[in-house]
């Protein structure tokens, strides 16, 4: 057998791949390691999903213990995944994060006009807050809520600029001053909704509430509604 640019050859002129024993090692221990790797986000996945679950039924002061236990595993076991209950805090904010961006996605997309878009969009925010106050409890607290409120606003700014702009990329830097305002806005109305259930409305109400506010401002509203007076002098 002789070597040539493409591989070896045999002297009946067949050709093959050149490996050696150390290569076929390498190739075996990298594909434990992609398996390996592939099992440990799976597993990891796995316990994200059953930790929100979890604090859905028991409330979000719920322990890394108690977490531990409904997944059948040891509290050391869960800190090999995750360095703290923050981690898992944020993990867990990612996967509602990632739901949410999908409903709000298809919520605008199926919007017939910017302003319906905007409506259905903090219907989706309030949506989530109904489903399971626990959980939105358990991903707005000091340490995460910056992480989550960080990333629904990214959801919100770039579509919905590019929706007001009729298709254009619009201005991000104002799509994203807006977004942050619009997100902090909707999330203050809606934990006092959250906390004020006796005479509330409901969701569908507030949204279309909070979206007339967003859509021309509070004062300019509220001050339609009051008997006109003279004009203050600046």
């Amino acid at each position: 057998m002789v070597l040539d640019t493409v591989g070896s050859v045999s002297p009946a002129g067949r050709t093959g791949p050149t490996t050696t024993p150390g290569e076929d090692a390498v190739r075996v221990v990298d594909g434990r390691v992609t398996r390996w790797a592939g099992h440990r986000q799976a597993r990891h996945d796995d316990l994200v999903a059953l930790a929100r679950r979890t604090v859905h039924r028991r409330g979000p002061d719920v322990s890394m213990e108690e977490i531990a236990a409904e997944a059948g595993t040891s509290k050391s076991l869960m800190y090999r995944y995750f360095a703290d209950k923050t981690a898992l805090q944020v993990a867990v904010a990612r996967l509602v994060v990632g739901e949410i961006g999908e409903a709000l996605a298809a919520a605008l997309a199926a919007a017939p006009t910017p302003r319906e878009g905007l409506r259905a969009m903090v219907e989706v925010y309030l949506g989530m807050v109904e489903h399971s106050p626990s959980v939105y409890a358990f991903v707005t607290r000091d340490g995460v809520v910056e992480h989550f409120l960080g990333s629904v606003t990214e959801l919100v700014a770039g579509p919905f600029a590019r929706e007001l702009a009729g298709g254009a990329t619009g201005d991000p830097e104002e799509a994203a001053v807006w977004a942050a305002g619009a997100v902090g806005f909707v999330r203050g109305a809606g934990e006092w909704w959250l906390t004020h259930p006796e005479g509330r409305p409901d969701r569908q109400v507030l949204a279309a509430q909070v979206t007339s506010w967003l859509w021309v401002g509070p004062v300019g509203l509220l001050a339609r509604g009051r008997p006109q007076q003279k004009e203050e002098e600046p």
